[in-house]
């Protein structure tokens, strides 16, 4: 594990450029967990990685599908919401561990939902709410999410 990243994030385009961010470093494999109260800015997070990777489409909260896929130029992403999980072995009767692979990003929202079902977070982003602005604890748990947070440092 690294030492992590103190963000401050004033506005959606402050959050919106973090996801720019990451998505520079991320590669195949890649498992991104999002964490933080409802309204933190996980879902606009997720569209600023998806917007620096060249979709230009709505991007949505899955909390519903449980998961949207974006098929883009150099990988497929899987933008999971587990918020609606009521225990951990939903995501085995969901039959979406499969995504969780080496040639798939993973960006996953509500992690804690799944439980120690899903596999260890590359990148862990703890979002909060501080004096009505937002920020973000931006960790690596492995040396793949340290070569991609070197992006958040440039």
């Amino acid at each position: 594990m690294s030492e992590p990243i103190d963000l401050h994030l004033p506005d959606e385009k402050a959050t919106l450029g973090l996801g720019k961010r990451l998505a520079a470093g991320l590669a195949p494999g890649t498992l991104v967990t999002l964490r933080g109260p409802l309204g933190a800015g996980k879902t606009t997070l997720a569209r600023g990685v998806l917007r620096a990777l060249g979709f230009e489409g709505r991007v949505k909260s899955p909390t519903y599908a449980l998961v949207e896929l974006y098929k883009l130029s150099r990988l497929d992403l899987y933008h999971f919401d587990f918020y609606r999980f009521s225990n951990p072995e939903e995501l085995v009767e969901s039959g979406l561990q499969e995504a969780f692979n080496e040639t798939s990003v993973c960006i996953v929202e509500w992690p804690e939902r799944a439980g120690s079902l899903l596999p260890a977070a590359d990148i862990e982003v703890n979002l909060a709410m501080r004096n009505g602005a937002r920020s973000a604890l931006v960790t690596a748990q492995t040396k793949k999410g340290k070569r991609c947070l070197r992006q958040l440092q440039v």
